[in-house]
């Protein structure tokens, strides 16, 4: 039978973006909103993920044609554009079957609550923040917004149009946090509580990289198999490389 998965897929999570910086300095000074302008859609990266970006790109370029992503798909999001374009700008562009921004990898929708930290979201809408304690966040879908089930029905679409049109391709996919966990949920067949615990155990990491290739030995046809989650390219400090802890990423934020 036709081998229908890609040959080897990539998920990455965008760069530090300047929204993770806002987020992470509205929670720790106990603000109730996350202090800044720009819509969802247009936050970029931080200087701190420039760097991230150029790093997972440099490890991307060491894999040489024969091991380098033939398919780069993306989130239409400005931070996921340019990790992706990081990684574009080091790879061989005739080697390249397909680049294209793609609106379901897009960032969860958080309705009424963007914007709002856990502290916002407590004081302004409690009666919401007991629905989302007791349905909890794999079900809880706040007005205006996104379940994970709502974004899991969205990817159930990308795999299609992956195993329609990128079969055997080596394909490499740069969205959101949520995204990468709901692809998992996905690959891996996952239940809620199984994916949950994964996202209990820490935030997928800024250009955390999370590797499956095709093994057709497994299953009935073969599938795509796990080969590591979250790791993370080592940066250069002043030529000096430091290894960031892929498997110790901060406590959960959503």
């Amino acid at each position: 039978m036709e081998q229908k998965w890609p040959q080897q897929l990539w998920l990455v999570r965008h760069g530090q973006s300047a929204g993770n910086v806002a987020r992470d300095a509205a929670e720790a000074s106990k603000q109730l909103l996350i202090d800044i302008a720009d819509r969802d859609v247009d936050v970029p990266l931080s200087e701190l993920g420039q760097r991230q970006a150029r790093a997972m790109s440099d490890w991307f370029h060491a894999l040489g044609p024969d091991g380098q992503p033939t398919v780069v798909l993306h989130s239409p999001y400005v931070r996921a554009r340019a990790t992706a374009q990081a990684v574009l700008d080091r790879l061989d562009r005739a080697q390249l079957t397909a680049v294209a921004a793609d609106e379901r990898l897009r960032e969860k929708e958080f309705g009424i609550l963007d914007r709002l930290t856990p502290l916002g979201i407590r004081d302004k809408y409690p009666e919401l923040a007991e629905q989302r304690a007791h349905v909890g966040k794999f079900y809880f879908r706040p007005p205006g917004g996104e379940s994970w089930c709502d974004v899991i029905l969205r990817l159930r679409s990308v795999i299609d149009t992956i195993t329609r049109e990128y079969r055997g391709e080596r394909v490499l996919i740069v969205g959101h946090q949520v995204i990468v966990n709901c692809f998992r949920y996905l690959l891996e067949r996952l239940d809620e509580d199984a994916i949950l615990a994964i996202d209990r155990g820490g935030d997928v990491p800024n250009c955390g990289i999370t590797e499956y290739r095709f093994d057709p030995h497994a299953g009935k046809n073969g599938k795509l198999k796990l080969v590591q989650a979250n790791f993370v390219a080592p940066l250069e400090q002043a030529g000096t490389p430091v290894t960031h802890e892929a498997d110790q990423p901060a406590a959960p934020k959503s």
